[in-house]
């Protein structure tokens, strides 16, 4: 979550006034993420998430991602649901970008989850694949393979010294990920963007998935491996064996792999690391300097490619 483009509350009043949801009490800047701007809003009725969708997000692209959220939490899901407005609409525009009203989700996530916390993290990954499987929604990953050769063409004229080093790293991933495809794997609804901070936690269990903008039709396996990225790795990028194991316990109590998708684990993790870095690496040297945003640094995102491209992979190999 960021702010790119500021909203006054005078400019909040007027745009609730297509909604039932009461008088505003305030209006919050959420300063935490990379990709939309969004404000904890208050009214009245209650409090909510105002969200306004920035470049990475078309306002095509909403139905798809506000409908997967209110069929997972019309199932009983920790999703967020959707405001209506009087239209019934999810989605309107506010100073120029596509916005929408979602329900706030009461809890915390969690910077330093220990192994139950991993496991349950990993049990409602899985929960939410199988949840989402009847959605019919259709939407193509809008930050896949073709994207990130996009990105890396984007950041080469502004990359320096160590940042060239990383970028050059990516280019030669790109160029050997494209002589090996993966085979086809189980594909469905995924959520593209499961890490902590995206998973909220209250009284030990799960009180809110948040964050769907990512979410796409894709490999299954293709987003535990970006989960593990997320939730198996300290902050250097170093891997913690426990967590990894824990987390993938944790997804295949509930929806056990394939063999195939085993197999295809280490290669979708380094997949992964590389979609990752890139967006991090090109939002670290292009975001615009006005932005409210925390910038992250891709180095330690990118030391996870050590890990899943090495010839041992203790973890892996006992995992997968």
């Amino acid at each position: 979550m960021a702010v790119f483009t500021p909203v006054s509350e005078a400019e909040a009043r007027l745009y609730l006034q297509a909604y039932d949801l009461g008088e505003l009490l305030s209006l919050t800047p959420i300063a935490e993420g990379v990709e939309n701007t969004n404000y904890r809003l208050e009214t009245t009725a209650g409090r909510f998430v105002l969200t306004l969708f920035e470049y990475r997000t078309r306002a095509d692209a909403l139905p798809f991602c506000l409908g997967l959220t209110a069929h997972l939490a019309g199932r009983g899901y920790p999703a967020p649901r959707p405001m209506p407005d009087r239209e019934r609409a999810w989605t309107g525009y506010l100073n120029g970008r596509p916005a929408a009203i979602i329900e706030w989700r009461e809890g915390d996530w969690l910077r330093t989850p220990d192994l139950d916390d991993q496991r349950t993290a990993g049990r409602a990954l899985a929960g939410l694949h199988l949840t989402s499987a009847d959605y019919g929604g259709q939407r193509i990953n809008p930050v896949g393979p073709a994207v990130w050769r996009e990105l890396a063409e984007r950041c080469a004229p502004v990359a320096e010294g160590e940042d060239r080093h990383r970028l050059e790293r990516l280019e030669q991933e790109l160029a050997d990920m494209a002589r090996r495809p993966l085979e086809a794997l189980p594909e469905g609804p995924i959520h593209g963007d499961y890490f902590p901070d995206n998973v909220l936690f209250l009284n030990g269990e799960i009180s809110g998935v948040i964050d769907f903008y990512f979410a796409c039709i894709d490999t299954l396996a293709y987003d535990l491996a970006i989960a593990l990225n997320a939730w198996g790795f300290d902050a250097s990028g170093r891997a913690d064996p426990a967590a990894l194991a824990a987390f993938l316990a944790g997804y295949e109590s509930v929806r056990p792999l394939s063999r195939a998708e085993r197999a295809a684990l280490p290669d979708l993790g380094a997949r992964a690391v590389v979609r990752f870095s890139l967006t991090r690496l090109h939002d670290r040297l292009l975001a615009a300097p006005d932005a409210l945003v925390t910038a992250k640094d891709p180095a330690p995102f990118l030391r996870r490619l050590d890990y899943w491209r090495a010839a041992d992979r203790p973890v892996a190999a006992a995992a997968v």
